[in-house]
């Protein structure tokens, strides 16, 4: 299963060999400071501005380069390095248009936290603000979606930029920095001199709870009879996983992740009641509405997780454990804000709290409720439900593989019918939506563990975005299983369509897709297909038995609908149950 890539140096061998003080060019500068900021894969595409850096990289073999086929792939490869891996992921690109093809990639990982150092050229410094060829204002334009942005005037400046920027992606609240190159300053040279030291005025984020805080939800565990975390993506980034599990242990109150939460806690226990929201689990939505307590652990109150706001966790107590102070209030009132990194304030509170002993009659009501509202959906012999494959997946990897998704239905099935156990194993555009991301970070997150299993799971609209990304796993033979979920439809939108507009249909039919075997041939991936359960099982062991990558294409009934699903403008006990209805 292993991908065929040779195993590049460790840090500490690496910094013998380039942290001694010598003038070479500013693109030498920011490879040898990308090795001492330990990175190991970098994924890019060339073009004139960051031509002295790709010249500099030639024949280099300290880290890995993956040429990818498309700026948005590199930058959704990076991504989902990023986040498989807890490094921080990186790519290059060049100005102009090279730049601007970041720019939802960009905005992906800033919805999502997620730690990215991106790389653009830009045209030599005199030309700047001429519209000279291929110029655009790059970091302008993703000034609202980057925790923050350089414009680097100064080769002798790269090394402090470059330790600044990995610093601001990875600490405090995590998100992607952006770092623009005019092509003179790539090519000028300066004497480099490590950079080991930060200093930032003004950014100091809070790691450290207060105390007082903390006695507060102490408190108000001891005295809730209802009470219900909400536990999201901050657990997963912050490597709190471990420490939710002993905090749910040790209090004994029912659990529900977010989408981006998913694998934070593992999905066998018996607290556990899976995702809440849109499409989330009857438990969990009837659960927060009902609670007198209700602990968000690192997630930010996303509309898809509230629904109405004003109408959301009536009878309540609101606590909010955030790194971030910003989100804390700004979407739902907070009686008890804990500002500080997730696995600090869990192993701060798991040595002060203990059982909620006034929920027994809760805890017995959600796990009755479990029971009897698991997910469902009306199985066919006749077509092959999505719903089927993506319990065929998990039965057949037994919840281990690293999973990505695209954007859509198949993404919300995924959610529901995978059964996550272990961080960083789930990856998809939380806050964006961003269609396309699927597959190249699918190919990230395999750089980032060539031994482990990873599937890249497609809708047949989302995978038209990325499929260019095939080449790079055949060449590279990265071993990524790619499913494509085929309804021949723009699945979500046809069912807000059909649920919401009353049937009207407008331009969702993907009848006239590729062949996607073939299209997988044509790169030199194998390709298979199925259309009914014992095909499906048959061509998903081969996918699983073949060395290297494989497409498998499932085609699927064009109409099935996602559910629970909770409609905008309701709150989220007003769900549709579909067939249950």
């Amino acid at each position: 299963m292993s991908a065929q890539i040779p195993a590049v140096r460790s840090t500490e061998q690496l910094r013998e060999k380039w942290i001694k003080p010598e003038v070479i060019s500013g693109s030498e500068i920011l490879l040898r400071s990308l090795l001492l900021e330990g990175v190991e894969c970098v994924f890019g595409y060339p073009g004139g501005a960051v031509l002295y850096i790709y010249d500099a990289l030639y024949g280099f073999t300290d880290f890995h380069h993956v040429l990818t086929r498309h700026e948005q792939g590199a930058i959704h490869a990076a991504d989902g390095y990023a986040r498989a891996s807890g490094k921080v992921g990186v790519c290059i690109a060049t100005s102009g248009p090279g730049a601007t093809n970041t720019v939802t990639g960009i905005a992906t990982a800033y919805m999502d936290s997620v730690p990215l150092v991106v790389i653009t050229g830009n045209v030599v410094s005199s030309l700047i603000g001429t519209d000279a060829f291929q110029e655009a204002d790059i970091t302008g334009i993703t000034m609202p979606i980057t925790k923050h942005s350089y414009l680097v005037r100064d080769v002798e400046d790269l090394p402090r930029i470059i330790h600044e920027a990995f610093h601001i992606a990875n600490t405090g609240r995590k998100g992607p920095v952006l770092i623009d190159i005019p092509k003179d300053v790539s090519a000028n040279k300066a004497l480099f001199e490590p950079v080991q030291t930060v200093n930032l005025r003004g950014y100091h984020p809070t790691v450290v709870p207060n105390r007082l805080q903390l006695d507060k939800l102490v408190q108000a565990i001891q005295e809730a009879e209802r009470p219900v975390i909400l536990a999201g993506g901050g657990v997963v980034y912050s490597g709190g996983h471990e420490a939710l599990l002993e905090f749910v242990n040790r209090t004994e109150i029912p659990i529900t992740t977010t989408l981006l939460g998913l694998g934070a806690f593992p999905s066998g226990h018996e607290l556990w009641m899976g995702m809440p929201g849109m499409h989330g689990t009857y438990t969990a939505n009837q659960s927060i509405q009902n609670s007198d307590l209700l602990i968000n652990i690192g997630a930010r109150f996303d509309d898809r997780v509230t629904g109405r706001l004003d109408g959301f966790a009536p009878q309540a107590k609101i606590v909010h454990i955030d790194i971030d102070p910003a989100e804390i209030g700004k979407n739902v009132h907070t009686d008890i804000p804990i500002v500080g990194d997730a696995k600090t304030v869990l192993e701060s509170l798991n040595t002060l709290v203990g059982r909620a002993d006034k929920a027994d009659e809760w805890r017995a009501k959600i796990a009755k409720s479990n029971q009897e509202k698991p997910f469902k959906y009306k199985d066919s012999d006749d077509v092959l439900k999505p719903q089927w494959v993506i319990e065929m997946l998990n039965e057949t990897t037994h919840g281990e593989a690293i999973v990505t998704t695209d954007v859509g239905q198949h993404q919300m099935w995924t959610a529901q019918y995978y059964k996550f156990n272990q961080p960083r194993s789930w990856i998809t555009s939380g806050g964006l939506g961003t269609m396309g991301f699927g597959f190249p970070s699918a190919i990230g997150a395999q750089m980032a563990h060539p031994d482990r299993l990873v599937i890249s799971i497609n809708g047949d609209g989302g995978m038209q975005m990325c499929a260019q990304e095939l080449a790079i796993c055949a060449i590279n033979k990265i071993p990524v299983k790619i499913v494509v979920i085929n309804n021949q439809v723009l699945g979500m939108v046809r069912q807000w369509q059909e649920l919401i507009y009353e049937n009207r249909y407008s331009h969702i039919d993907l009848a006239g897709s590729p062949d996607f075997v073939k299209l997988a041939e044509a790169y030199g991936v194998k390709g298979l297909r199925a259309a009914n359960k014992d095909d499906a099982k048959k061509v998903w062991q081969e996918a699983l038995e073949t060395p290297g990558p494989v497409l498998v294409e499932f085609v699927v009934d064009k109409a099935e609908n996602v559910y629970p699903m909770v409609t905008q403008g309701s709150t989220i006990d007003q769900m549709l149950m579909g067939d249950d209805e």
